[in-house]
């Protein structure tokens, strides 16, 4: 049996807690692992970096689903697989949705802040009322205080 990481070591090596490696390895995101004699997982340093790997897609907005997908294609072709450019391609434009919308929100936002709105009922029953209830993407609000 070749010497391998336990469970702790990998789980510190990668940054993540223990029950991440083993979730990961029932998702089917990390190989099964040997086992020594005593029945202890060991790893290999292969571990780490698709720990670490992982952990990097998931901080680039991808799912756990998404990262399944992609670490499965690369398993059935032994070698980097085309596409990645695609689904990249594809969660930046998500990425900028979000960002156009977030900053619909703090617009919205900051424009309730300084209307000085204090009472969601009572603004929202005011015609003056900075907050767009009915169309957050409406940008004919007054932002003068009137709540």
């Amino acid at each position: 049996m070749s010497a391998g990481l336990r469970s702790g070591q990998v789980a510190e090596a990668a940054g993540v807690n223990i029950q991440t490696v083993r979730y990961y390895e029932r998702r089917g995101l990390l190989a099964e692992p040997e086992r020594s004699n005593g029945g202890h997982r060991l790893y290999g340093e292969d571990a780490v970096t698709a720990l670490r790997v992982i952990k990097a897609a998931q901080r680039l907005g991808f799912t756990l689903d998404e990262v399944a997908e992609l670490l499965e294609a690369g398993r059935r072709h032994g070698r980097p697989v085309a596409g990645l450019q695609d689904r990249a391609a594809a969660k930046l434009a998500e990425v900028d949705a979000k960002i156009a919308d977030l900053t619909t929100i703090r617009t919205a936002l900051a424009t309730a802040v300084e209307a000085g709105c204090d009472d969601l009922t009572v603004c929202a029953s005011s015609t003056c009322c900075p907050i767009p209830f009915t169309d957050l993407a409406e940008e004919n609000r007054h932002a003068g205080p009137c709540c």
